[in-house]
């Protein structure tokens, strides 16, 4: 049975049953009292009705259609048996339900307030004392009815079992009396000590179950003093409080994430006004997709967290201290979520109005993904961004103590030697200079973007680079591969991670043999070059001046692997996505 259906059932169990109890001896021409019981019946099976229909992640509506179907049977068995005289014991059990629903209401309604969930672990034996005390004095009532030995009235000797069924009813609903005052009290104590945001919505709570308990008392009285009277004002005392303190917590202080709003021209009940996970997820998109800068992306997710949260304030916060917030941070984080890869943590604030609940973590955990990649994205930028400076400072460094110097001697020996009027000797002395000048800024050029990776491509470039070496190096190319050519950007960074790779292999591995071995697979183009040099451990000691270029790689969606371990050499693996 789904559970609309079985909503349905409840809350017509209840309206219906209340309805024709109430009804069932008079018709329409009812007592007032009678009918005042009958309209009142109706709120509660209604109020759950919407609850569980518009928020199923709540419990608290499953608790009101339990309640009402309770009232509702009681409410049927006793008009069956005051309009047909008849006490059998389908009747009689039916009645004994007024015990459940007293219990629920006195007990677990305020108990699970206001989310449908005990407030801490240590209520649990509060909850089975109180669901034991019910259990009593429901079944202790229909079998003290319902003996044999009790034809209608109390016997001069009643057999052991009406004793007992009688002492279990009466020490049922003392307990029942008991444990309602104190989840009472313990009511209180959360009302006292609730935010400002949720004390309305507690405060009516503990005014509605105090009534509620102070007119159980009463009308137990009354019927027992027959001041048919004075219950008109029991029946209503008993009824109403509880529905009316939730309705009010709804339309004054938006009580489980329910408020009335005007929608066009007409009033109307809007439940669970937060997003779905969807929605954050399909705004959070566009914002970030309207949002180039990697940076200004964390303030927009911070910011799509608290209005998806409906929180104070929200921040996005990354490993190396780097924070984006959005709103006013007061006070310390209700709710934190790690992002994966420990790359940072998302925290919120305390809500606008409640509290967080297992939904709103659920949702946080979804935005965890996305925060994931744009702190990867903002992390990757900065990495960028710093490996461009340091590689802009490398080249002025270069220029200013190598060609830079050379050329400033060769325009000053040029000018000594129009002085001078010099010799066959000293221009040859110039022009060797001048070469070597050349040669300098051929090399440097090569730095940046060497000609023959412009002209020939990949394979051309890698071969040239590897040609002057002073070990052995071999350099292994698929076939066809020499022919292709690529995106600037995917044949540049292939060529610099290579170079790279074999300069480590001749700066700090004393390599004696050097392998580069470039493929072409399905929707990759690979490069790998290995050494058989000292070797060393990845994890302590790093990637010897690759990281700037792993970076470069990830950017284009590449990756770059280290397999090296001390005495058995070094194997590096790149690679990025290319089309076949």
């Amino acid at each position: 049975m789904s559970s609309r259906l079985l909503a349905g059932s409840l809350a017509t169990i209840g309206a219906g049953g209340t309805l024709a109890g109430a009804l069932m001896e008079s018709g329409l021409g009812a007592a007032p009292q009678d009918w005042a019981y009958a309209v009142l019946g109706v709120v509660l099976p209604a109020l759950g009705w919407l609850l569980v229909v518009r928020r199923p992640d709540l419990r608290y509506g499953w608790l009101f259609l339990v309640a009402a179907a309770c009232l509702g049977l009681g409410s049927l068995g006793t008009g069956l048996a005051i309009r047909f005289h008849y006490d059998g014991p389908v009747v009689v059990w039916m009645s004994a339900l007024y015990a459940m629903y007293y219990g629920l209401t006195w007990i677990f309604v305020p108990l699970l307030f206001p989310d449908g969930r005990l407030p801490s672990r240590r209520w649990r034996p509060v909850a089975w004392i109180g669901g034991i005390a019910i259990a009593m004095h429901t079944v202790g009532f229909g079998l003290f009815v319902t003996d044999p030995a009790r034809p209608g009235q109390l016997p001069a000797e009643p057999s052991a079992a009406l004793i007992w069924a009688s002492l279990a009813s009466a020490l049922g609903q003392l307990l029942v009396f008991l444990t309602a005052a104190v989840v009472l009290a313990g009511l209180v104590v959360r009302w006292r000590r609730s935010e400002a945001a949720e004390r309305g919505q507690y405060a009516w709570m503990v005014a509605g179950t105090t009534v509620q308990l102070l007119a159980g008392v009463l009308l137990l009285y009354v019927l027992s003093a027959r001041l048919w009277g004075a219950a008109l004002l029991g029946i209503f005392a008993v009824m109403t409080p509880l529905p009316t303190a939730v309705l009010v917590g709804i339309v004054r202080h938006r009580l489980l994430d329910i408020r009335f709003g005007l929608r066009g021209s007409r009033l109307h009940l809007i439940f669970d006004v937060r997003p779905t996970v969807d929605e954050v997820l399909s705004g959070l998109s566009t914002a970030l997709a309207a949002t180039p800068e990697p940076v200004e992306q964390l303030g927009r997710l911070a910011a799509a967290v608290r209005d998806g949260l409906e929180a104070r304030w929200a921040a996005v916060a990354l490993a190396d201290g780097t924070r984006m917030a959005a709103g006013e941070e007061e006070g310390r984080a209700a709710l934190t979520v790690p992002v994966r890869g420990g790359l940072g943590h998302i925290e919120l604030g305390p809500r606008r109005a409640g509290r967080y609940d297992r939904e709103d973590r659920r949702v946080l955990e979804a935005l965890a993904v996305p925060a994931g990649l744009a702190i990867q994205s903002a992390g990757l930028v900065a990495r960028l961004v710093n490996a461009q400076e340091a590689e802009r400072r490398r080249i002025e460094r270069n220029i200013h103590d190598g060609v830079q110097q050379q050329l400033v001697a060769l325009i000053a020996g040029l000018e000594l030697a129009r002085v001078a009027g010099a010799g066959p000797e000293t221009l040859g002395r110039l022009r060797e200079q001048a070469r070597q000048t050349l040669a300098d800024l051929r090399e440097l050029a090569a730095g940046i973007h060497p000609s023959a990776l412009s002209q020939g491509g990949l394979v051309e470039a890698v071969e040239e680079r590897c040609s002057g070496l002073p070990v052995p190096t071999k350099v292994v190319s698929d076939p066809g591969l020499r022919a292709r050519r690529f995106t600037d950007e995917i044949e540049g960074a292939m060529y610099f991670t290579v170079s790279e790779a074999v300069a480590n292999a001749l700066k700090h591995a004393a390599a004696t043999r050097i392998e580069v071995r470039l493929t072409l697979v399905p929707g990759r183009v690979r490069a790998t070059v290995a050494d058989d040099g000292a070797g060393f451990t990845p994890d302590t000691t790093g990637r010897r001046g690759l990281a700037t270029l792993a970076d470069r790689l990830d950017a284009l969606g590449g990756g770059l692997e280290l397999d090296s371990e001390p005495g058995k050499g070094t194997r590096m693996h790149a690679w990025v996505p290319a089309d076949a």
